[in-house]
């Protein structure tokens, strides 16, 4: 369930910010260091609001720490420094948005729905792209190297004397791949190889 993650040491911060969210419909769960909220991460949905000066762990490491671990959660980053540089390191890591304190209700909630709808452009890219690598997998050996040598441009024939097949055999290898990965043309069959990829990528 996707829900907005408020990481603050301080624990009149994590109780306002809960309650005014809340209060807004939205789920919110606390978390009252970065180390803690980090070991739960990786199960999680939604986005994270973090502080930037926190003990042990700043907001800062964590955003570092979770683009490390492929943890894909959209960062909003709070401060009471107003502190540019800082801003721009959280930005630069791929911060959503950089409040300051004390915060701005509005403004708070519309980073908090752009970091939600982000969240969802991300669920649905990795749902994607796992549908591609299951229907990659059903391919062959011989297939998937016909579907490489495709998606570069190739025709048949090149694609045959490149195998040391004939244009026929690699018309049904095509007709086969487009038939398991559910493809209807060779456009479909490159978004999805390159789905696959993105999956691996990450």
């Amino acid at each position: 369930m996707s829900a907005i993650h408020v990481v603050d040491d301080d624990a009149a911060v994590r109780d306002s910010l809960q309650f005014l969210l809340e209060a807004s419909g939205f789920v919110v769960q606390t978390h009252a260091s970065a180390t803690a909220f980090l070991v739960a991460a990786p199960g999680l949905a939604g986005c994270v609001l973090t502080d930037v000066r926190m003990p042990a762990m700043d907001g800062l490491e964590l955003q570092r720490q979770l683009n490390a671990r492929g943890v894909r959660l959209p960062v909003i980053v709070m401060t009471a420094q107003g502190d540019i540089p800082v801003a721009v390191q959280a930005m630069k890591a791929g911060a959503v948005d950089f409040l300051e304190k004390p915060l701005d209700a509005d403004r708070l909630l519309d980073a908090v729905n752009r970091a939600l709808q982000a969240s969802q452009r991300l669920q649905e890219a990795r749902s994607t792209s796992a549908d591609a690598m299951g229907r990659l997998a059903t391919l062959t050996p011989r297939e998937r190297e016909v579907l490489d040598l495709l998606v570069t441009g190739l025709p048949n024939k090149a694609i045959a004397n490149e195998l040391g097949a004939s244009p026929r055999t690699i018309e049904v290898h095509r007709a086969h791949i487009l038939e398991k990965l559910q493809a209807r043309s060779l456009p479909e069959l490159v978004r999805l190889v390159l789905a696959a990829a993105d999956a691996v990528s990450r």
